[in-house]
This record gives structure tokens, sequence and C-alpha cells, in this order.
């Protein structure tokens, strides 16, 4: 057992949990002793494989476990991740736990050695401030060096983002990297955060090639008994933190690339009057982000909240009730968006309510402008601390807002709302330094985020590409780009949307935007990035919040300047741009309560509850893949949906499409993406158009919908085609990742750092 010191009652209410549901027999493991700081081994036996029982008290149950890991490693978007037993990490019973992960690096490494025999693999690890982050951290280290891989780790082993693992992956020309996170989720989840040479999310082919030599591993204990996995000492020189202490963890090269870009120039923000106010949500953000504005020469221009590191993160989005109001601890997440209902129905931000902002901005002026970013670092949310009396203006658009007390209150800006600012500011920079002609731009976007993007990109001139959910989606069109330049640089660059649609970005086209409404994104540079190796990259593989707080800040130091805020800004922007769809909303639909800590219960309740997700998914995807393959017609699925809600109108319904990982269905006025879970048991619906309340009534019925099937269903699906539909999508969205593929191998440069 880990000591743990609680740092609230709210957080020992977990602690105490967790011990309690947890068995004698957990408690008692000692499978894998990571304080012997010396080599030792572990062995895998037969045993281990089955279940525990007075017949088999070994038993670890990693057959169930492996066959749920492998399940997810086919479908992840970010990474596969689950929760674990936080206080007890050996507990195979969880998703996530350190036998799995050794398990899971030692597959990864012998992938590697096979790949690159006789040559020297250079792998990164990093991770955020998450429950028993430093166990696994040292885990991995460790197995990959007992493997012959040398392992970067920063100074001190301490946290870095995940943007910093991906950009140095691909910097310094890495075979890849390892990063424990899970992103903004709850706090008992983790993750392991596999990355490629690119700095990249691992494709699901890729997740699959280490997902089978498991599978070997395990053939081999069935065979002979057992497996000895090596583990190397704390100290073994190929654990290194001297390069990224040489390279300051990476920040000056990190530096010198937004100085080619979107830090270009900061004299606005050098000059501002009010500070710029950040959130680091668990606090892995604040020892990053403070030395990357210290190095532009604006540190002193921000203020700070929770910077010390908390896996409890700081008890942001934890409460002692569930939303039906039962006494339960019960944990929202830390996304600052997420929107709930109290027992009497009213909306809230249950994330932002629990930061006790009426009593942190008591002596902070109107006006200051709000940058939230998660505990990995890479999503940022915007907000912005306004005098009350515009809540009818705000309304009218689609703003939200939080009222703080009688005379103040705080806009929250969604991410399509935030990043349509974001993408417009800087288009004015570059046409401002007339440099937006010098080469035809783009934006990747995800199907799920704002139709308002796309129209805005249209009276701008820049071409859209869009993908499924996913940011590893969005790196991977950015590699078929960069394929084409490569082969054929003075030739027009032409690639495929999710859509079927075939794209022309011109000659040399140059990335504007790329992002998701989850609240990552990234912006292209002028000039190819290169690694020291000589790979060139139009953009970076993950999406960063320090990229966007730097964007963020500058356009704020132009609104001060100009003495307008955020809500004018964004106000004018639908105005000149002449776009409708000026509204978005997001409907999350979770199956089961994820604090739950009994993890039996929490299994069966998971299980149910993806029975209900997918029978919710494949009554849209069904239709969206007999309209491809040619069984049904608009007209026919409109009769359908019509039958189905009567209390929706599907008159103006143009289309229906499977889009990856979803089922899209775009109207005259709105679209709206009925989207399931690749890794949990939720559904999320999304919508965007002309009338706020209708989409919120679309998306809140569809992706609410028990997904029982109508006779009209019946009659125009077979049940055949039913149950091959998600099979059917699975080869529709392979064929659209592999279609002009970068399948460029990389090779292992001479490393010269």
């Amino acid at each position: 057992m880990l000591k743990r010191n609680a740092s609230c009652e709210l957080e020992q209410e977990l602690f105490n949990n967790v011990i309690e549901k947890t068995p004698d027999y957990i408690k008692n493991l000692d499978l894998l002793n990571f304080d012997n700081e010396g080599e030792f081994t572990f062995t895998l036996k037969k045993e281990h494989l089955y279940p525990h029982s007075d017949s088999n008290p070994e038993g670890l149950n990693l057959l169930e476990w492996f066959a749920n890991y492998a399940k997810e490693a086919k479908v992840s978007t970010a990474g596969i991740r689950g929760p674990q037993n936080i206080i007890y990490p050996q507990d195979t019973r969880f998703p996530i736990n350190l036998v799995g992960i050794v398990l899971a690096t030692l597959a990864k490494a012998l992938v590697a050695r096979e790949k690159y025999k006789g040559k020297e693999v250079l792998k990164l690890a990093g991770s955020e401030v998450r429950y028993n982050s430093d166990l696994y951290l040292d885990a991995i280290a460790r197995v990959q060096a007992a493997q012959g891989i040398k392992t970067l780790v920063p100074q001190g082993r301490k946290t870095i983002p995940i943007w910093l693992a991906s950009f140095l992956a691909f910097k310094l020309d890495l075979v890849g990297g390892e990063y424990i996170t899970s992103s903004h989720g709850i706090s008992v989840k983790t993750a392991t955060k596999d990355l490629n040479s690119q700095g990249s999310q691992y494709l699901p082919e890729e997740s699959m090639e280490f997902v089978d030599k498991i599978q070997e591993i395990f053939d081999k204990v069935e065979k002979e008994g057992s497996y000895t996995i090596k583990i190397a000492a704390k100290n073994d020189s190929l654990i290194d933190e001297t390069i990224m202490s040489k390279l300051n963890d990476g920040i000056d090269l990190y530096v010198e690339y937004l100085k080619s870009g979107v830090a270009q120039n900061l004299d606005g923000v050098k000059k501002m009057k009010s500070k710029l106010f950040v959130e680091c949500v668990g606090g892995c953000a604040y020892r990053t982000l403070s030395r990357v504005l210290e190095k532009l020469g604006i540190l002193d221009k921000y203020a700070w909240n929770n910077t010390e590191e908390d896996p409890f993160f700081h008890s942001i989005g934890k409460y002692d009730t569930d939303p039906k109001g039962n006494r339960v601890f019960y944990d929202y997440s830390v996304d600052a968006t997420v929107v709930a209902k109290r027992p009497n129905g009213e909306k809230f931000f249950p994330v932002i309510e629990s930061m006790n902002y009426e009593k942190v901005f008591a002596d902070y002026p109107l006006g200051t402008v709000v940058l939230i970013t998660d505990p990995d670092h890479d999503r940022l949310t915007v907000c912005q601390m306004e005098a009350a009396g515009n809540e009818p203006a705000l309304e009218e658009y689609g703003i939200s807002y939080i009222k703080l007390d009688e005379n103040r209150i705080l806009t929250v800006y969604s991410a399509n709302q935030a990043f349509l600012m974001l993408m417009n500011y800087r288009v004015k920079q570059l046409k401002a330094q007339g440099k937006f002609k010098n080469h035809p731009r783009f934006m990747i976007k995800t199907t799920a985020s704002a139709l308002s993007w796309d129209e805005w990109a249209k009276a701008h001139g820049i071409k859209v590409v869009n993908v499924p959910v996913g940011f590893k989606e969005i790196a991977n069109i950015m590699k078929k780009v960069e394929l084409q330049i490569k082969n054929n640089p003075d030739k027009e660059v032409v690639v495929n949307d999710v859509f079927g649609n075939s794209i022309n970005l011109g000659v040399q086209p140059r990335l504007i935007f790329g992002g998701e409404e989850s609240g990552g994104m990234i912006m292209g540079s002028e000039d190819l990035i290169e690694s020291l190796a000589g790979r060139k990259a139009i953009a970076m593989r993950e999406k960063s919040a320090t990229e966007a707080i730097i964007v963020a800040s500058s356009l704020a130091s132009k609104l001060e300047e100009d003495n307008k805020t955020l809500s004018e800004y964004l106000t004018e922007i639908f105005d000149e741009n002449n776009i409708r769809a000026k509204y978005d909303v997001r409907e999350d639909i979770s199956y089961y309560n994820e604090s739950e800590p009994d993890i039996e219960k929490l299994k069966a309740a998971k299980v149910e509850g993806e029975k209900q997700r997918t029978k919710n998914d494949l009554f849209y995807l069904s239709l969206a893949i007999a309209v491809r393959d040619g069984i049904a017609d608009i007209e026919s699925v409109k009769k359908v949906l019509n039958g189905t809600f009567a209390e929706l109108n599907f008159d103006n319904l143009k289309s229906v499409k499977f889009v990856g990982d979803g089922t899209y269905m775009l109207f005259n006025d709105k679209y709206i993406e009925i989207r399931p879970s690749g890794t949990d048991a939720k559904t999320k619906a999304y919508g965007g158009g002309e009338n706020l309340e209708d989409i919120e009534k679309f998306a809140r019925v569809l992706g609410n919908y028990s997904g029982e099937r109508t006779e009209l269903h019946k009659e125009l699906i077979s049940d055949e085609f039913y149950n091959n539909s998600k099979d059917k999508a699975m080869d529709y969205y392979l064929q659209f990742v592999e279609k002009d593929a970068n399948n460029e191998v990389f090779v292992i440069p001479e490393y010269k750092f």
C-alpha cells in the first residue's frame, strides 16, 4: 500500500472508499517492488492469467484484463485509459495497473527492438500529476532499459506537459515516447499515451502491434508455464536525465519554435496594464508554462492559481453529492466546459463552480481574462470577468456566463467560440504583417467542432479538412500533406476529408489552425518546422495550451487597447463574416457513475452502459451506412426518424453520414452528430446551427434515445445489415485513414545532442 496524506476531507473519503472496497488478497500483493532500486525480475505465471480463487490464490485474471485492453487499443482516441486503484496500483481488476503497464511497456520495447535491430533506440517518458504517475514512469523507464532502450526523462523525473513530450519526440527524432495522463478525466483515471516518432498518438494499427506482442507473451506463459521479465536498476545508465537537463527540458527549443510562429510579436502583451489569470488545474502547467513565459519576457503579465501539483486537482470538479442529489463522492472531471443539471433542473458549470471564483476574483478588476488549463496542459478554456447587465446580449449570441456577485459575471466560452476568436485574430495578424497571401491556407477540424468555423473559413478563402474526433486524426492529415509537399513541392496538394470530399489545398499550403471542440488546438508556422535530423512538418502533432495561451494573451492585449470585451469581439466576428451557425452545444450522456469505488460494481455498470451506448449508436449508424451502401436514400431515412421522434422534425435533413467515429446529420440550418465513446460507456451528442433551443433539443433527444429499433427502422434495415454495420464502418474508417497515407519508414539518425 502506498501511503497517502489526504489534502482534504473529500479526498480522505475517496481514499477510505478505495481501501474499504479493496479485498485483502489485493492489499497483500507484492508482485513488483519498485522500492527495490536494484535490478530484479518478475516471473509472469500461468496462474496469473486466470481469476483469483481459493484453488488459484495467485490469480490476477490477466486474460480478462487483456481482452478489455486489446478492445480499447483498436478504437482509442487518446491513449488506452481507464480507472486505477489509486492506493493499490498492482490491482489488476482495474484497466490501468502496474502489472499491465509493465506488460505493455515490455511489448512496445520488443516491437521497437525488432523494428530497429542493431540501432540505438531512444524514447522519452514523461507524466503529469495523477496518482502513481511517478511509479509508472519509473516502471516504464526501467523496463525499457532492461531491453536496451535509452529513455530520456525530465530533470529530477519531474512533470512535463503532453505537448512538450510530443514536441521533443519529433524535434529530437526519437523512436517515440510514453506519457502518463488521462487529460481532463476524473482523478482516479489514468492512461499511457503512446507517442510515435512523429510525436503523434498511436493510430490503432500501431497499438495492435504491441497488443499482438502481449498475446505472444501470454501464449508462451500458457505453453511453458512462466515468462521472466527483467527490471533494470533505478540508476541504470540507459535512464538518462542529463540530455533533458542539457536541453532545459526542451524549453529553449520550444520557445524557438514559438518565436517562429505565434510569438513573433508580443509587444502588446508586454504593455498590458491588467494581468492575465492562469488557472493551473492539477499544477502541472506551472512548472513548464512559467519557464516559457519567462523566456519570452512576459512572465510578469500573469497571475496564477493552483500552482502546487496535486493529484486530487485541488478538489476541482469534486462533490459529495451526485447529479441526482444522492450523498456520494462524485467527480465531474476537470473539464471546465462541462454543463450539468441540479436536481431542480437548473443548468450549471460544476467544475468552474468548484473553483470558488467569487472569492478568488474579489480583488481582480473587470475585464480580467481567465485562462484555464487541464492537468496535462494541452486544453484551454477561456473566460472573462465582465460587469453585470450585459446578460441579454450574451444570451442572444449563445455565450454562457456565471454570476459571481451582484455586479460581476464570468463569461465562459466554449472552445468553439474561443478558438474562433483566436483563429480570426491570427489571420488578422498575418494579414497586417503582409504574410497571409504568401501561401494558400487551410484548417483541419473535427466534425464535432463548430459549423461557424467552416463559415468563417469560407469567408477568408481558407480550405477546411474535416476529420473524426481525436488529435491523432488531425496529425494524420498533416502527415499526408507533408508527404505531397516533399515529393512534389511545386504541385497542388489534394487530400480527402472524412465526408468523402476531395479538397485542393493549393501549392505549398500552410495550416492556419488545427483543433477540436474539446479544447485542443495548434497553429502552423510560416516556414516548415524542422527536426534536428531534417524531418519537416507543417505543425506540431499534439494540441498545446501554451501555444493557445500565447495567442489568447496577444488577443487580450489588443482588446485591452481597444477597450473591448471578448464577447464584443466574438459578436463582431459573427457579424463581419455573416455567420449563421452562431450556436453550438454538446450533450454528454454517461450511463454509469465513473466514481463508483467498488471495481466489480463499476465494471458491471460499465458493461451495461456500453450496451446502451452501442444500441444508441447502431440505431443511427446503420442508417448512415445504409445510405452509403445504396440500401436507403435520404427520404427513407427521414421517414424512419420522423416516425421515431414525434417531437422533432427531420424534413430539412440533407444528408446522414458516418464520419469515422459517429453519425453526422446535416440539415439546412444545423448539424447534429451522435458519437459513442470508443473507450467508455458514454454517448456524446453535438450540435451547431442557427437556433440554440432547436439544436439543444435535437442533441438532447437523439443523444438520450434508447436505440430501440422501430418497425420502420426494421423495414428499412435488415437484422443482418444492422448487426454488420459496425464492422462495415470500421472498414470505411480504415479506408479513410489509409488513403494517401504517409507511411514513410522512420530512420533512426545519428544522435548529436
